[in-house]
């Protein structure tokens, strides 16, 4: 089961970066728009497509998910905070659940079914 929630946690997180940069989804907005080069909506949809799909598979998982959970609470600061002091009133819900997931897997790893499981002879 661990597998299933590493593999399902880095799709939904990559499904959120191709949305930025690619415009899948709907976009940004849902009108299909995508983040500006270069800009911190790009960056957080490079993070979010990359860092998704090596957490997907398992791949340098303690570091990825050590950087995206900081790009969560980073997130979750900036962006929904500001909306009002709890998740369930400013939307945060997900950026939360994505940091303390990602905290999760730094502290972990990605287990014996993974890349990293596999480069160690574990699997």
């Amino acid at each position: 089961m661990f597998l299933v929630l590493r593999v399902v946690a880095g799709f939904l997180f990559a499904c959120h970066g191709a949305q930025k940069l690619l415009g899948a989804f709907g976009g940004m907005g849902g009108h299909g728009a995508t983040a500006h080069f270069g800009t911190e909506p790009w960056l957080a949809g490079v993070l979010e497509l990359i860092g998704g799909t090596l957490i997907m598979v398992g791949l340098l998982t303690r570091p990825v998910a050590l950087i995206l959970c900081g790009e969560m609470a980073i997130a979750y600061f900036q962006v929904h905070a500001r909306r009002g002091p709890l998740p369930i009133q400013n939307g945060g819900d997900a950026a939360v659940l994505f940091c303390f997931l990602f905290l999760y897997l730094a502290g972990v790893g990605a287990g014996p079914f993974s890349v990293d499981g596999m480069r160690r002879g574990r699997a």
